[in-house]
């Protein structure tokens, strides 16, 4: 893959369109669209019989393509090519580790999906609406675990220290996973009512944090950069994924018409699950006890009547919680980025970088 080329303010969307081809190129090396021998072999060691070739073609291979073909922005491999490039790594090196966060993420929307009995993902029918439950399962278990191959396949260009510690990082990334999606699957049950700001973000850090965390974290040190910038490049990222993550919920609710089939879900659809979002934290401390009750009604019923989606959302913006749900994420990333600034020696890379953050909040689909 070519370095990063320039990036002029206002298009990051072309970029990201631009590299997304080259992903999928690498993408392709470690689970290809039609299932061989040559990778059955790379990819599960010599079988002592002999392989169930349709088998890991049509429970793994087409299962996964079906939904990589769908889209998805790929922002977090290009997060951790722009910061190798922004301190100074190689990027022909390391390229092949953008199919550790990319696959893990796949993985973990298409195992939620299950967990919400989604209907919609990417305009399209969930995995699990099409090939069922059980094969979506298996097929989000193994895209946790397949990017592993990356780090055993290319260990040799490493010196044995710099491997440990990838295995660290992407180990302690998937646990803290689990506890931001156990977080939020229990939230949504109706479980707990007065959830805190502060724990919500946390649950971001985790659920949808975590993996941009790990991207950047993994540039820095298959770059052999210093611990410290590991960690900067780590919060920054870790403030990226919980601003992406504020701003997709605020999309849920705010988009329509063309701009709603962009994103591919249906509208209102964090209402019907019962997500305790940021803006619904926010509703809950100002609202009136009316206001309050009713929108715990609402979410608490998981409901599939629109003109209540339509209800609880006009309860959110009354109190103005769209508008402080975006200063939130954009406060956070800025205090990140301020942090950041600080460490990285200024670079056209640098600027790339820091227009890139700005778009994953500003983002309108």
């Amino acid at each position: 893959m070519e370095p990063p080329i320039e990036i002029k303010k206002g298009e990051i969307v072309e970029y990201l369109e631009k590299l997304k081809p080259e992903i999928d190129k690498i993408i392709e090396k470690y689970i290809p669209k039609k299932v061989t021998k040559k990778w059955l072999n790379f990819t599960f060691g010599k079988p002592r019989y002999i392989f169930p070739k349709k088998s890991a073609q049509k429970a793994l291979v087409e299962p996964i393509w079906n939904f990589l073909n769908r889209g998805g922005k790929r922002w977090r491999p290009v997060l951790f090519l722009l910061i190798t490039e922004a301190i100074g790594g190689d990027v022909r090196k390391v390229e092949d580790f953008i199919v550790i966060p990319e696959l893990i993420h796949n993985g973990t929307i298409i195992i939620d999906d299950c967990e919400d009995q989604g209907e919609l993902r990417r305009g399209k029918p969930c995995l699990h609406r099409i090939f069922g439950e059980d094969i979506a399962i298996n097929v989000g278990n193994f895209l946790y675990f397949l990017p592993l191959t990356a780090l055993i396949k290319n260990k040799n260009k490493f010196k044995p220290e710099t491997v440990i510690k990838a295995y660290g990082t992407y180990i302690q990334e998937m646990i803290n996973l689990s506890l931001g999606q156990g977080t939020d699957i229990y939230w949504h049950k109706g479980k707990t009512e007065n959830i805190t700001e502060k724990e919500y973000l946390q649950m971001c850090a985790f659920k949808t944090g975590c993996l941009s965390r790990m991207a950047a974290k993994l540039a820095v040190i298959l770059s052999e950069g210093s611990q410290e910038m590991a960690e900067v490049a780590g919060r920054v990222a870790e403030a990226m994924g919980v601003g992406f993550q504020i701003q997709d919920d605020i999309l849920d609710i705010t988009l329509t018409g063309e701009e709603r089939e962009k994103f591919g879900k249906y509208f209102g659809n964090d209402i019907k699950e019962g997500k305790r979002t940021l803006m619904v934290i926010h509703t809950l401390k100002k609202a009136t006890e009316k206001d309050k009750k009713r929108l715990i009604e609402i979410l608490n019923k998981h409901t599939n009547d629109m003109g209540e989606r339509k209800e609880a959302i006009e309860i959110i913006k009354k109190y103005g919680s769209v508008e402080y749900a975006q200063g939130v994420a954009k406060k956070i990333m800025r205090e990140a980025w301020e942090e950041a600034d600080k460490v990285l020696r200024p670079s056209p890379a640098k600027e790339r970088l820091k227009e890139f953050v700005n778009y994953l909040i500003e983002r309108q689909v």
